[in-house]
């Protein structure tokens, strides 16, 4: 009876390491696509300004899936992606006149990554929640600029 009672103790204790294993892998493999979709995004809206002569910014995600400044089909993104680590809507980095300048997570978790991050996310590694890596392109102009 005592040897049932060890080996159901050291099973779950196993199975509790496994699902920390595993948890850690889901949230690594989150966080990497949160750095591909956002900087897709980012891109995208860097890709719609210089698009056009005037410099205007998106004003949706919707005008990043269809320019409407043009009478053809022109896409800088193939679908609108979601927040891979809330699976909802991104929060929205936004111009003094609704211009859309970039996106970020909701999620309050803290990264497991914390360097190594690309030239233009290197501030990343100083950011203690997702909420706080912001895939955002300002003007050259503004005062907004981080």
């Amino acid at each position: 009876m005592l040897w049932a009672l060890v080996c159901v103790a050291l099973i779950g204790i196993y199975l509790m390491e496994v699902g920390t294993v595993w948890s850690t892998q889901v949230q690594r493999a989150r966080e990497d696509e949160l750095l591909r979709r956002g900087d897709a995004i980012r891109r995208a809206i860097v890709a719609y300004v210089q698009a056009d002569q005037s410099g205007a910014y998106p004003k949706s995600f919707d005008d990043l899936l269809h320019d409407p400044r043009v009478s053809f089909v022109r896409r800088f993104l193939r679908e609108a992606y979601s927040d891979p680590m809330t699976q909802g809507d991104w929060l929205t980095e936004r111009g003094p006149g609704g211009e859309l300048y970039g996106v970020y997570s909701s999620s309050m978790q803290e990264p497991l990554k914390k360097d190594g991050f690309p030239d233009d996310y290197a501030s990343f590694a100083l950011k203690p929640t997702y909420q706080d890596w912001k895939f955002t392109n300002f003007p050259e102009r503004s005062m907004n600029r981080r």
